[in-house]
């Protein structure tokens, strides 16, 4: 194979990063648990989570072939993410399933938390007979997305059976505030007997099918369903068929299963005129608690008519209700329906100047490569070896990184200016001290000792007022103690770790299998320094 010159990878590289479009165009969907891939009935292509988290244990809770037929549990870290690849400032569809199926044959379903980006997402209540899924709508802010699972109450393990991410046009769901995400309470097609998704539906939406009580099914006599207008894209399978009342006195209510306390909601309904040539006219008024919302809604035939309702709240306490305008001499009809609530202010994550910091920890030491998600948030679910301060855009102040078999030279972590604590005692670390130590203006502990420091210790530690342990190390004056045998591991190539915005961790996704070693080396090099110089 011909080896390109560095100069024309570099070249390449620099136009890829800089003028090619931000946003990636993201179909995943992961089996977890399971290190084959798949393709199911919907011709959705399912990959094995290998390639996406380093550690938890794989289960088999026995549904042959099905994506749910396995999971991945985690019994050893209070929070644990898988890191997916996405366009900066996309806007994505995350769901994740979970069918707990008695893998541990305990009869004894868990409850923990799912979190996005380091935001509560939900919590999880599994079960032992069927399966439960959330989803959620936002807009990334990096150039991954993490989703976690966190543990909650003792001896209660987190799992994870499935988890898909989808990028979504970005006019879709546009009446909502980007800075929250929107949570999907249920997605109905009405009047149908089929679940309707991808290929259907090109982003991949579930929309179940339902009908209502005391309400008659029907379907279209419209050949098609243009939806090229509809903001929200609604497929044009979930607006073949209808729920409509028996006359214009009966009213079309919502029954209503949002959460008992308030919340602010975005509720799309879709509306399309069933019969072509119906003799009258169909006037639709919606009410929200007996109040009337907007004007009346005339169904297009042929095409969509959306009805938003946002920036308002409610509870399972509201009522929704349709019922035939004064002027209307048919019944209501409703076709289809998207109910959500809005999340807390998205978070903005960890300080950027310690999430570089840890990455560089990442690069140098492979096993710190586990931890991934947001370092600090959600309050408490920072990463295990790291302790984080209460402020808005948290900062880390301790490194407890005692006995986690370091090996090698310490990084240039310099960036992470707010750390009081340093425990890096009871590893394999070598190499001279590092001066930026010493220049770190809250440090008040450092303890290095039981590792392999040489030279002499820097005249910025020495000038300085903080508790400094460094016994039994390789430093002028002392003794040198023999390294052991075990093992040393090769780190893996940056390319896996290095991320516009965050530390990929344990999420990373593998990079393409026999590249040329000079591709691989310019690469390294051209990331890190755009990594330090555009986003830091």
């Amino acid at each position: 194979m011909t080896v390109p010159p560095i100069s024309f990878v570099l070249g390449v590289a620099l136009w890829v990063l800089f003028f090619s479009k931000p946003c990636l165009t993201v179909f995943v969907s992961i089996d977890c648990g399971s290190s084959q891939s798949s393709t199911d009935e919907n011709n959705i292509r399912w990959v094995g989570d290998g390639d996406y988290i380093q550690h938890g244990e794989s289960h088999d809770v026995y549904l042959g072939s099905n994506p749910l037929s396995t999971l991945r549990a985690f019994p050893n870290r209070k929070k644990s993410c898988y890191s997916i690849r996405v366009g900066k400032g996309e806007k994505i569809l995350t769901r994740a399933s979970f069918y707990y199926g008695n893998y541990d044959k305990k009869f004894s379903p868990p409850v923990f938390d799912l979190q996005f980006d380091g935001n509560y997402w939900a919590t999880v209540n599994s079960s032992s007979y069927y399966y439960v899924d959330y989803e959620a709508i936002y807009i990334t802010k990096g150039n991954f997305t993490s989703i976690c699972v966190a543990q909650t109450k003792p001896n209660q393990i987190p799992f994870i059976s499935s988890l898909e991410v989808r990028s979504l046009d970005p006019t879709m769901y546009s009446h909502v505030d980007p800075n929250h995400a929107l949570i999907l309470q249920w997605r109905y097609a009405f009047g149908g007997n089929q679940t309707i998704r991808y290929p259907d539906d090109v982003f991949d939406r579930i929309w179940t099918p339902s009908f209502g009580i005391g309400l008659s099914e029907v379907k279209s006599e419209a050949s098609g369903i243009d939806t090229s207008t509809a903001e929200d894209h609604p497929p044009q399978a979930a607006l073949g068929n209808a729920v409509i009342s028996s006359s214009t006195t009966q009213n079309m209510q919502f029954i209503n299963r949002l959460p008992t306390e308030e919340l602010p909601i975005y509720i799309t309904a879709y509306f399309s005129e069933v019969n072509e040539s119906a003799a009258g006219k169909r006037s639709i008024q919606m009410y929200v608690d007996n109040k009337p919302f907007l004007s009346p809604i005339v169904p297009p035939f042929g095409s969509v008519k959306e009805v938003y309702i946002t920036n308002v709240t409610a509870s399972a306490n509201t009522s929704f209700v349709l019922q035939a305008s004064a002027t209307s001499t048919l019944p209501p009809v409703l076709n289809a329906l998207e109910v959500y609530t809005l999340s807390d202010t998205l978070t903005a994550g960890t300080d950027s100047r310690d999430v570089q910091g840890l990455l560089q920890l990442q690069l140098a030491f492979e096993v710190l490569v586990e931890w991934s998600g947001d370092p600090c948030l959600p309050n408490p679910y920072n990463w295990d070896w790291i302790q984080c301060n209460s402020e808005v855009k948290p900062r880390v102040i301790a490194l407890y990184l005692n006995g986690y078999n370091l090996r090698g030279t310490l990084p240039d972590f310099s960036s992470m200016n707010a750390l009081e604590i340093i425990h890096l005692q009871n590893n394999t670390i070598e190499g001279p001290i590092p001066d930026f130590l010493g220049l770190l203006p809250n440090l008040k502990t450092l303890n290095l000792s039981n590792n392999r420091f040489n030279g002499s210790i820097p005249t910025s530690l020495k000038n300085k007022n903080i508790e400094l342990v460094t016994t039994n190390n390789c430093l002028s004056g002392m003794k040198c103690q023999p390294l052991s045998d075990s093992p040393k591991k090769l780190p893996k190539s940056p390319l896996q770790f290095v991320s516009g915005d965050e530390p990929l961790g344990g999420g990373s996704e593998k990079i393409i299998n026999n590249l040329n070693i000079a591709f691989i080396v310019a690469m390294q090099t051209l990331l890190l320094l755009v990594y330090s110089a555009v986003h830091f």
